[in-house]
């Protein structure tokens, strides 16, 4: 019953009737979530989707079926949103943070614990203007106008960064978790080397940072990028599948010349651009097949200028040069579009047979 009237899969692209005349700057969802949020170039925020947790911000928890504007949050100018599996952030255009939905675990910072907030509430923040914000699956990270990077919500596998996992062992010997309940500043970074030594990373500026399910990826100002979290499936890129409590550096892209220039991440899987502009991909789309422990090339993009991408539980889409690229295992539910239908609708797309499935 629960599944009931979720509507029809769309085998193409289908345009939305209620945003005709609206001009949309860009739109956020992510690899856990089930609702969507897009931003006008007017800074107006909407949302659709899944709504059990009030993550879409209306002050209800009614599933939405096409985009409506979040209509509390109308004075405000937002230049960018994540989504996480039942939570959303909203980072308006003077740094401040709006957050709703999911708060079990404390990944709204509110300072609370809750079931659900349906309405957008502000961040308990008080620093420099927040510049970027990743949701994971029940956790959240806020970066900060000076480099600095912020987390709170569910610590179970070291995602916040923090050097803990929070386990603790409350009545009952049941097993809870110490959640970080407002944003907490991430102190430390580092490197191991060959021969197993811990060396603290100095002069860390963070410029971008990507959340999966349960890991976290960073890109600092020195083109490095560093990794934590669930080590499951070789997603943190350093060639074993060990929890990191703390960032640590993915080391192949540590060399002039060789550093990063965008980083994104799957649930699973994470992806960096290289400042060449290759794309490299580790860890596993499929957790039923082979994982990739290292960052490796993906060789059917090599010659591409990757310039943006996106990816949901296992399905990955890529703007490269001038055309659109998408890929995944199978079943899939029509995420990655027909050929026919996608060169119809946009006039120019590629998609290379051999990484078709």
């Amino acid at each position: 019953a629960a599944y009931r009237n979720l509507g029809q899969n769309l085998w193409g692209p289908h345009r939305y009737g209620c945003l005709t005349g609206v001009q949309v700057r860009t739109v956020a969802s992510g690899p856990c979530a089930a609702h969507s949020i897009l931003i006008t170039t007017e800074g107006k925020i909407w949302s659709w989707g899944r709504n059990e947790k009030g993550q879409l911000g209306h002050g209800d928890i009614k599933r939405v079926d096409a985009p409506k504007p979040v209509e509390s949050l109308k004075e405000e100018v937002f230049v960018y949103a994540s989504c996480g599996r039942n939570h959303t952030l909203a980072l308006t255009e003077n740094g401040s943070v709006f957050a709703f939905g999911e708060n079990k675990m404390g990944q709204l910072g509110l300072g609370n614990k809750t079931d659900a907030v349906s309405s957008p509430a502000q961040i308990l923040y008080n620093g420099q203007p927040i510049t970027k914000v990743a949701c994971g699956a029940e956790f959240s990270m806020i970066m900060d106008c000076k480099g600095n990077l912020y987390s709170f919500g569910c610590p179970e596998y070291g995602q916040l960064g923090h050097n803990s996992d929070g386990k603790y062992i409350a009545r009952a010997q049941r097993i809870e978790y110490d959640c970080e309940l407002i944003p907490r500043r991430i102190a430390i970074f580092i490197e191991k080397t060959k021969d197993g030594q811990i060396l603290p990373v100095p002069n860390v500026v963070v410029r971008d940072i990507a959340c999966g399910a349960n890991h976290s990826l960073v890109l600092d100002s020195q083109k490095r990028v560093f990794s934590w979290g669930f080590g499951g499936y070789g997603r943190l890129g350093h060639s074993e599948q060990k929890d990191e409590m703390v960032p640590r550096l993915v080391k192949l892209f540590d060399f002039p010349g060789r550093g990063a220039s965008q980083i994104y991440s799957g649930a699973t899987c994470s992806f960096a651009v290289s400042e060449m502009g290759g794309l490299f991909f580790w860890g596993a789309t499929n957790t039923s097949r082979d994982s990739t422990m290292y960052p490796k090339t993906v060789q059917d993009l090599c010659g591409w200028k990757v310039r943006s991408l996106a990816c949901g539980k296992s399905s990955i889409i890529v703007a490269a040069d001038e055309s659109t690229i998408s890929w995944g295992p199978s079943p899939t539910f029509g995420e990655l579009v027909s050929l026919s239908a996608f060169l119809a609708f946009c006039g120019s797309c590629t998609f290379p047979a051999h990484i078709l499935n």
